[in-house]
This record gives C-alpha cells, structure tokens and sequence, in this order.
C-alpha cells in the first residue's frame, strides 16, 4: 500500500509538470509572441481622446508617431524643476509631456527618467486638460484650441507663465500656471465677457490614459487604476473595473474632491477648489479596440455678466507618490485624505500605516533598504515573540507526543472510538492542547500581511541596491540555468523552452534560498493525523512556493527567506528547551557522527 501511494504520487507530480510545459510551449508561449508582434505593428495610439469636455464621445484619431514628432506639432512651453522637466502645448493648453528626473526608468547608467505624461497621437498617451464647459456658448476652447503665451518664457518654481486665447465672440480666456519644486501644479482661469449677453459656464479637468502600457514588475497587490476622495468616501476602481463596466461609468457629486489615475507608484490627480461642489466621473470611453481611461470632473456653473470675468483655481500632482510629500500637501492645501492615494489597503490599513512609518524611520537611519527589510523583519518579530512563544511551544510538545500518537492509532486503528479516547488522555497527561498553535497564528496574519503591502507600496524599495542586487523592487535576475552568471549564456535565447527556462523555471538566488528555508521551516513543525502520501505532498509544497514566489521582487523575497530564518531559529531554540529531536540536530549528528541522546 506504501509502494502503490508513493508510485501515485510520483505518477500524478510527472504527469502535472508534463502537462504544464506543453501548456507553456505550445499555448502561451505562441500567444505571447503573437501579442507582442502585434503591439510592435500596431501599438496602442491616440486612438481616442480629443474630448471638448467631459463625457464627450472620442474620436479615432492616426497611427501613433514617435514622441518626438508629437512634440514637434504644437507650439510648446518649457517645464523644468528640480522634480520635474518637459513642456506644455499650446494647443490644447495640454500638460501631457513631463518627466521625472529623480527616478530613472530602469538602474542602467545613462537611463533616462521616468515618462509621467506623454502627448497624444503617441503610444500609451497619458495627458491632462482643463477648460470650460457650457450649453449653448460658442468659442469654448477645447484640445485643438491655439493659446498664445502672454507672459512667461518657461514654467519653473517662482516663474508663472500666463496663456491666453481670444474666441472672437466676446471671451476672453486667461489660464496662469505655476508650479513648485515638487510636483504640484496650480492653474488659475479668468474668463472675461466682453460681449452683450452674459454667458453661463463651469470649470473642469480631465486626465486621461489611452491604453496601459505592460509592465513586467506589475505588483497584483497594489491598487493601478482611477483613485480619489469623493463624497467622503476614498472611491478607486482597477481598470479591470473600469473596463468591464465601461457602460457604467462610476459618477460622485463631492465637496472637499480629489481625482485621478494612479499607477504603482505614479499619479495624476485633479484637485478643484475644496470649497466646490463638483461631478466626478470615471470612465472607459473606449475606442476601437483601445481603451481610454478617464477621471474628470465639472465644477459648479458660473454667470459671466457683460463686462465681468470670473475665476476659478484648481490645482493638478503629477508625480511620484512619496508619502511624506503627499502629506505635506494634505496639510499645507488642505487636500482631504490626500495620502490615500498609496494603497494601504481595505482592510488592514491601521496596521499598515505606522508599519509603514515604522520602516522609513529606519531605513532613513540605515541608509539600505534590504537591511531595514531584515530590521523590520526582527522588530515585528520581536514584538510578536510572547505570542508566537506560546505557538511554538504548543507546536513542539505536539511534536514531541507525535510518536506516542502514532503508536496509538496502530494499537487501536479498528477501534476509533477507543483511539479517539486514548488520544485525548495523552493530551490530559503531557498537557497538550492540538488547537493552542491557532489563535496565536491569526492574530499575526494582519500584521505580516500588512508587512506583505508595505513592502510592494514602498516606492523607496524601487531600483534601491542590496548586496549584490542593483533593484530589490524587481524580481531575483540571476538563474540557475547559467550557474548564477559564471556561464555567459542567456537561457531565454534556448530554443523551444527559453521561454519556460526564462519565465516559469526562472530561478535565482533568492528564490532557492525561500525554498531551502520554507523546507526547513516546515520540517520544524509536527504533523500530526497525517497520512504518509499527505506528508509527501506537504514535503513537495516547499518546491512548489519557490516556484510560486520565484517571480516576485527581490525585496519581498529578502523579507520571506530572513523571517522563515526568524521562524526556524524560534522553533529550533523551543524544541532544545524541550528536548524533541528536529532535523537540525539529525544533520549535526550525521555530520559530526554522533548519537542522539537517550530519552
């Protein structure tokens, strides 16, 4: 019967590896290749957006160009800050070409920064208007509108520049834009009526996305999609969200709002006057086959009687969302639960939160990322050390009646009921409680889980170095395929199965190291009331999770194998308290040769 369980096994773990190689050779790696020529034929365009105001239908629009060529189609002002450089367009009044210049888009030397916003008629556009709308008032500026630039030679902290544009029907339309040394943005439009008739008209902004752009270290953790503080409430929908409900788009009537399409670590957010009532709309308006992700909002109407002018103030983040400086803001502008925009997560934030301040305090004393990781790993676990004492010790002494166990259930194994009660006296005697282990358990999953979120929220874990890791927010680059890098072959190139060899079986440092500490881990812990093929099958879920885990960021990876370390020496130190034999002590007699001790 042990022969025949064992044969199963192995039978059922062949036949599954099998299955999942011809899976990945013929189905999804064809299907990647097809995807990635089509994108390199046809990449995702301006296939929509050229909206005159919210909600308004797109339109399709050419082929992409090169960045460069759509720069080259408008008149533009420069933008440069110490955060920030890139233009605005004249046409439109459009913000849709700003980079980051303290990040870099990989850790290359030479590499350079990260695109924030990107013009349209381009791959992936992602851009940002503002204007008015009204009914039945012609000459409304819109995205094709020619401003002209009044005053002002280039946008940068204390240096304004002043658009403006005449509709030759009587308006006037002034926008002042200043921005600090950050990332924010203030705009402020007059509208003045030169004309017979008063006009009625409201404010609004849109930021818009056309299309995401792929990205191998997606984290499936973080929120990317609208987010926003509206009607007291935070409101973030994924884009999965948006567009499978794209003819539902999300609407909010709000004071004290904020809106905008985030990424993992990036936003644009529109934030109007707090004292405003606005509509908020998320959307996908698609068109075509692309997908045009938008957050907008229209602001109160306002009646500009011949010879007035009125003003409205907004404000626009474009940039990275550190925390301390979406704080700043919160205050300093009275922008309501600004630093929500970080995804703290639903249900755990209260412990996400100060685990989170806990851990740039001291990564700002450290000065390395991957040794706060391990810092934070040992804090929590200390703090955690009374409860999860109390588990391991329940642990260990299960451990330690195990053989009595099993040894009753052979004596009794046709008579349950008689098992069951002998069981039950030898837990009384050895003073063993089997549930003891759970409660501790729980109460620290919040905590690691959070732990978990901080980690993949950090955008100070972004291309931060450690060892011999130039980006713990990326996954492990070395592979066993190559000897870690000593034999000077790429596995991807392989023939047939680089795809796999890169993808699936992409293993590195990191990743055996988990696996190896997984298995050790678990090998500390008893197994009570299983039978030898379900112990066989927990043996295999150390090899299986470092699959599991092998593409996830290095950082994380550093986090798991240190507090599986954590656990094993916690577990080790209360099974040498109470005298049960373990796996680290069969090795150590087996290296040094000798033998167990008596009792």
């Amino acid at each position: 019967m042990k022969d025949e369980s064992s044969r199963n096994t192995i039978i059922f773990l062949v036949c599954a590896v099998a299955l999942f190689i011809v899976y990945q050779v013929f189905v999804l790696d064809p299907a990647q290749k097809r995807k990635a020529a089509e994108l390199k034929a046809h990449p995702p365009a301006a296939a929509a957006a050229q909206v005159a105001a919210p909600g308004a239908p797109p339109l399709n629009a050419p082929p992409a160009v090169t960045r460069a060529a759509a720069l080259a189609a408008s008149p533009r002002v420069p933008v440069a800050t110490p955060a920030l450089k890139g233009s605005i367009s004249l046409r439109g009044a459009r913000l849709d070409d700003l980079f980051l210049t303290h990040y870099a888009q990989t850790t290359a030397k030479g590499s350079p920064p990260v695109e924030m916003l990107r013009p349209e008629g381009t791959a992936y556009p992602w851009f940002v208007d503002f204007g008015w709308v009204g009914q039945n008032v012609p000459g409304l500026p819109g995205p094709t509108t020619l401003w002209t630039l009044a005053q002002g030679s280039m946008l940068s902290p204390g240096h304004p520049v002043t658009l403006t544009y005449t509709n030759g029907q009587g308006l006037t339309f002034a926008r002042r834009i200043e921005v600090d040394q950050n990332y924010m943005f203030t705009l402020t439009d007059t509208v003045t009526n030169a004309g017979a008739a008063p006009v009625t008209i409201a404010p609004y902004g849109s930021v818009q996305r056309q299309g995401i752009p792929p990205d191998p270290n997606k984290s499936g953790v973080v929120h990317e999609g609208s987010i926003g503080y509206l009607d007291g409430k935070e409101r973030a929908f994924t884009y999965k969200d948006l567009t499978k409900n794209n003819d539902q788009p999300q609407e909010f009537n709000s004071t004290a709002a904020w809106t905008g399409l985030t990424d993992r670590y990036w936003l644009a957010a529109l934030i109007p006057n707090a004292a405003e009532q606005v509509h908020a709309v998320y959307r996908d308006a698609k068109a075509g086959a692309v997908d045009v992700y938008e957050a907008n909002y229209t602001g109160a109407t306002r009646v500009v009687a011949p010879g007035a002018q009125v003003t409205s103030s907004q404000h626009l983040f474009a940039g990275a969302k550190t925390v301390p400086l979406l704080q700043d803001y919160e205050q300093k502008l009275g922008i309501a639960h600004f630093d929500d925009a970080v995804d703290w997560g639903r249900f755990f934030f209260f412990v996400t939160r100060p685990m989170f301040w806990f851990l740039t305090q001291i990564y700002q004393r450290v000065g390395t990322f991957g040794v706060a990781i391990l810092a934070l790993t040992v804090c929590v676990r200390l703090a955690f050390f009374p409860i999860a004492n109390k588990q391991y010790e329940s642990m260990t002494k299960m451990k330690k009646v195990q053989p009595m166990m099993e040894d009753l259930r052979k004596r009794y194994k046709d008579d349950p009921a008689k098992q069951q009660q002998e069981i039950m006296a030898l837990y009384q005697r050895e003073k063993v409680n089997p549930l003891a282990g759970c409660l501790p358990m729980l109460l620290q999953i919040p905590v690691f889980y959070s732990l978990y979120k901080v980690l993949n929220i950090s955008i100070e874990m972004r291309h931060a170095p450690f060892l011999n890791y130039a980006d713990l927010s990326a996954r492990d680059p070395t592979t066993i395929w190559n000897l870690f890098g000593l034999i000077p072959w790429d596995p991807a190139h392989a023939p047939v199965i680089g795809g796999i060899l890169d993808g699936t079986l992409h293993l590195g440092i990191l990743p055996l190291c988990y696996g190896f500490t997984m298995w050790l881990s678990t090998s500390m812990s008893p197994q009570t009331g299983v039978d030898p093929a379900q112990q066989r099958m927990l043996q295999l879920m150390p090899l299986v999770f470092m699959f599991i885990m092998a593409p996830f960021p290095a950082g994380l990876l550093v986090y798991w194998t240190w507090s599986n370390v954590l656990t094993t020496a916690q577990s080790y130190a209360m099974m040498r308290r109470f005298k049960v034999d373990n796996p680290i002590d069969r090795t150590i007699r087996r290296l040094t040769g000798k033998t167990a001790p008596a009792g």
